[in-house]
């Protein structure tokens, strides 16, 4: 595969199915795949039919064993900051969609991939997944807001703990800390399609509402979070899927939402 196409996209009813494909460096980051994630991104932002997305690596070894290495290692100071920027910003925009985006990890999610993965809003882990920040093996912190991710995920005391032993963690490991969702047996793309599914059937407006409370006012007072949460719970009684799903839940049917 060519490196302008490291990064698919295809679709299963409305959930969005985001590949990372380079399997043979297994799925590590660099420029291109960032092309690759910017155009998906382009193209699912002009989408109203998406519902939810699913983001993997090809190849079952990893999910993204971590930036390219071989690319990194002849970048000055200047461009070492400019493809961090360019990281960060790509990951915002993953973060930043209105549908909830999950990360189907079933291998290595390392350095760059970790934080690839904590950008997501659900992260499913494998039996054989292995999460994990070594950057400082390399002589180099995390760039794609790693240190930032992490300790909003896992606290101050568990990523200082990843940060600065660089030491891998499994699945168990990752649920306990609240890095991963949920560990899942058998295959992880195939949980984690299961799980979109579920939330693309549920009030598309509803779903995004609540994303939208949650990340916005994680880090407020409370006083302030719960004022925010009572207008968007407002908002959701001018909606039609509002009233569909309550007078499917009335009539005891299956609610038809569209999203609007």
């Amino acid at each position: 595969m060519s490196e302008e196409n490291v990064v698919t996209l295809a679709r299963d009813g409305a959930v969005a199915i985001i590949t990372i494909d380079r399997p043979a460096a297994l799925n590590a980051i660099n420029a291109a795949v960032l092309d690759g994630l910017a155009a998906v991104l382009d193209t699912l932002e002009a989408d109203a039919g998406v519902r939810c997305a699913v983001l993997a690596g090809a190849g079952g070894k990893a999910f993204v064993a971590g930036a390219d290495i071989v690319a990194m290692s002849t970048l000055g100071a200047v461009e070492a900051e400019r493809f961090a920027g360019r990281g960060q910003a790509i990951l915002n925009r993953i973060a930043g969609q209105a549908f909830p985006v999950i990360a189907a990890v079933g291998g290595f999610a390392l350095g760059g991939g970790c934080e690839l993965a904590m950008a997501c809003d659900l992260v499913i882990a494998g039996e054989k997944a292995k999460f994990g920040q070594p950057e400082v093996n390399l002589g180099v912190i995390p760039g794609f807001g790693g240190t930032q991710r992490l300790v909003r995920r896992v606290g101050m005391s568990a990523a200082l703990d990843l940060c600065l032993t660089g030491r891998i963690v499994g699945a168990d490991e990752a649920v306990r800390m609240g890095l991963a969702s949920q560990k899942v047996e058998g295959d992880v793309l195939e949980a984690a399609l299961g799980i979109a599914k579920t939330i693309a059937s549920k009030g598309p407006v509803a779903v995004r509402l609540c994303k939208r409370a949650i990340h916005e006012n994680a880090d407020g007072a409370l006083d302030s979070a719960q004022a925010a949460e009572r207008s968007l719970f407002g908002l959701c009684f001018a909606t039609a899927d509002q009233k569909e799903g309550m007078a499917a839940f009335i009539e005891k049917r299956a609610a038809a939402f569209t999203g609007a």
